[in-house]
């Protein structure tokens, strides 16, 4: 669907993204990940046309692509209604008369809001706003609907709806790329992913097998006198939280290892579980540090 290829940009002389290059799928949910001021917003903008001084080519395989952009500001008019925004949006897109009607309609149910289509903006909470910053994005049924950060500062259930909008958007067949510093979200709705930092691409991949290309699984252990002395062959131990974390690829033989142990010296194990492996620790390894806000 989408190929960037050696993408600089420069702000005041400085450098916000270095030699960036990407293959992004036809109907996938691609993840950019990284910490804020990593340059992920500034690709976005590329991508959307937003920004157009830039060093580099950004080529779309579909000439009649449509994209829905959802800026990481709310973009909406809060003196407005919400049915005023999306009516806005809409003629600004080409929609006129009952298409344009039926489209309100349609978007403010897909959206969660039709019983306050009515109502001022002004009058919403963050979460409320930011589902309506993205319905105002999809008035004209993009193929490719891009956000970024859309999840910024909204209550739990608000996340959840937004979760399941994008899960919809998938199966309807859009195609989607979806900026976050939230680790946790990229697992759950992206096929693929890119980590930027510093304004650089330092890996990307399919998120299965950059778990498996960086990661291992873990045993955490936590309580007293509960570890043997011979675990080590097992795999490496670090402490963690006031216990020890057993980084393995044989994860249920060390497991195994600290029971019987524990069982044979009447030690008390107060907690042991399977960790699983998380694409911060991915960030960790490529970066060396933690993803910071």
């Amino acid at each position: 669907m989408l190929n960037v290829k050696s993408v600089n940009k420069y702000y005041d002389g400085m450098k916000a993204l270095t030699n960036v290059s990407l293959h992004i799928p036809t109907g996938t949910c691609y993840g950019l990940v990284g910490p804020n001021g990593a340059g992920k917003s500034t690709l976005i903008k590329i991508i959307a046309s937003v920004i157009q001084d830039f060093d580099g080519k950004i080529h779309f395989s579909n000439r009649k692509l449509q994209i829905g952009y959802v800026p990481q500001e709310i973009a909406l008019e809060e003196t407005l209604t919400a049915r005023d925004n999306l009516n806005l949006f809409g003629k600004l897109y080409g929609l006129r008369g009952k298409e344009l009607n039926n489209r309100i309609e349609e978007v403010l149910s897909d959206i969660g809001l039709t019983e306050r289509g009515k109502d001022k903006v002004r009058t919403f909470s963050g979460g409320m706003k930011r589902r309506l910053n993205i319905g105002c994005a999809i008035m004209h049924k993009p193929n490719l609907i891009i956000m970024d950060e859309p999840t910024v500062g909204i209550d739990p259930q608000s996340r959840r709806y937004i979760f399941e909008m994008i899960k919809q958007f998938k199966q309807d067949g859009h195609s989607i790329i979806y900026a976050s510093h939230y680790m946790e979200e990229i697992e759950q709705l992206c096929d693929e992913a890119a980590f930027i930092d510093h304004g650089e691409i330092v890996e990307s991949g399919t998120i299965e097998i950059l778990l498996q290309k960086y990661t291992s699984p873990s045993v955490y252990v936590n309580g007293q006198d509960c570890l043997p002395d011979d675990i080590s062959q097992y795999g490496k131990v670090t402490n963690k939280n006031g216990g020890y974390l057993i980084t393995t690829i044989t994860p249920l033989s060390a497991m195994e290892k600290v029971i019987a142990f524990s069982k044979h010296n009447d030690s008390r194990i107060d907690r042991l579980e399977l960790v699983k492996p998380r694409l911060e620790d991915v960030f960790f390894s490529l970066t060396g540090n933690q993803l910071r806000d």
